[in-house]
């Protein structure tokens, strides 16, 4: 330790991490019957609230609000069309200039990703700002795409301030999401450079700029294995990855993740997970691996995300798998903590192995190494298409363990269980 910073480490001391945060996809025309209450408190105020296009007697309250829906709506459609055309003076030309700083930003690191795709919501109604007169706060549900015209675009829903003005209200100011979906994106809070390749997007700090080249190198060959685990339908139309310094870290898709994390993958809807990576976390040798890992995530699982915690094993193992870039198994990096862990009175369970977040690094070690294991013997024994449909009946289709097995090996569950653990024991032997 230097000055209270973590010192960057080996990978296996940084074991590979995947968050998988379900979004809440807002895909009704309306907001969420909590958010509008939640939304009530933050304020203070209590007008009628009624959900878009439901059908209500408006009463005043309701209309006023109502008809300032719309016109910040017009203004909302206005600014889309400027980003989508890159007329920076036309995005900040709907807001007051006390919110052009924070733009003014937003606006150049949505262009440095090649946005593609930017459409404007709002979801529920406009509620007053309590002590601010002519003030108001709409949650809007922005949908967007990179690089890819016609992706399935990712939603975001954010709070957003306005300044009554006639018929162009003022955006005064644009919130960051923070904890309503997934996190604060990194676009909406940092300055960004970016990399493009065929099959991926790579953004990092400018500050951190020179890695780029090498970084997308790495990430369009992690890629190409990726792809190979798209277990239903196509691979993402682009693999998103963002490289965070030590102060994007912290912030980014809401920060505070456990000190073994390297890189975790965020699912944000219509298809993508957006990949984050540790700069301070990660050795030069591991960058590779973790790519692989994480970008196996975005290809394989599903948007809601997995079942729990007793297919853990399951869904690292595969990343593991595809992150160790079929070495040998006596290669393995983690193979030194799977010894220990079957070696400290492991029970021999797999639904039980996925660990704590303030697990050591050599147990989270040994849990990534028991999937992986777990995994490579399946695929050695059945072949990777059988193990991917294995991987698919029970995460993206929920079926149970005995069902999936039957399907995909014709074997009962129970059996193959105790052959992974007995295959585990002696790897680790």
């Amino acid at each position: 330790m230097t000055d209270g910073v973590q010192q960057p480490a080996p990978r296996r001391l940084w074991p590979l991490w995947t968050v998988l945060v379900v979004v809440v996809l807002l895909l009704g025309c309306g907001l969420p019957a909590l958010l509008v209450a939640a939304v009530i408190r933050e304020s203070g105020a209590q007008p009628t609230v009624s959900r878009v296009g439901a059908s209500a007697a408006d009463d005043p309250a309701t209309a006023v609000a109502r008809g300032l829906s719309d016109r910040i709506t017009t203004q909302l459609h206005r600014q889309s069309a400027a980003l989508l055309a890159g007329d920076r003076a036309g995005f900040l030309a709907i807001a007051d200039p006390t919110a052009h700083t924070d733009l003014r930003r937003r606006f150049g690191a949505l262009r440095e990703l090649k946005v593609t795709g930017w459409r404007a919501e709002p979801s529920g109604l406009p509620v007053p700002v309590i002590g601010k007169p002519g003030e108001w706060r709409l949650l809007v549900r922005f949908q967007y795409c990179f690089v890819a015209p016609n992706c399935r675009p990712s939603p975001v829903l954010i709070g957003t301030r306005w300044r009554e003005n006639g018929d162009q209200p003022r955006l005064v100011a644009m919130e960051e999401s923070k904890s309503v979906e997934t996190g604060t994106r990194p676009w909406e809070i940092s300055d960004l450079a970016v990399a493009i390749g065929a099959r991926t997007i790579v953004a990092t700090t400018p500050a951190l700029r020179g890695k780029l080249p090498g970084l997308l190198a790495q990430a369009e060959a992690a890629a190409k294995v990726a792809d190979g685990y798209a277990v239903a339908g196509s691979p993402p139309d682009r693999y998103r990855i963002f490289y965070a310094g030590r102060k994007e870290w912290q912030r980014w898709y809401g920060g505070d993740r456990p000190e073994w994390t390297a890189g975790y993958a965020v699912t944000v809807g219509g298809g993508h997970h957006e990949v984050v990576l540790n700069a301070d976390g990660l050795s030069s040798g591991g960058t590779d691996d973790l790519l692989r890992h994480e970008l196996t995530h975005a290809a394989s699982l599903p948007e809601r995300g997995y079942p729990g915690k007793a297919t853990w094993w399951l869904v690292e193992g595969l990343a593991e798998f595809a992150g160790a870039g079929g070495q040998a198994v006596d290669r393995y990096e983690g193979i030194a903590e799977v010894r220990k862990l079957v070696g400290g009175g492991w029970d021999g369970q797999l639904a039980g192995i996925s660990p704590a977040d303030d697990a050591s690094a050599e147990r989270v070690g040994g849990s990534y190494g028991v999937g992986y294991l777990a995994v490579r013997h399946l695929v050695d024994r059945y072949g990777p298409q059988r193990l991917l449909t294995f991987f698919k009946a029970v995460v993206h289709e929920r079926r149970t363990l005995d069902a999936a097995a039957e399907e995909a090996f014709g074997e009962q569950w129970s059996t193959l269980h105790d052959e992974c653990v007995a295959y585990v024991r002696a790897a680790a032997a």
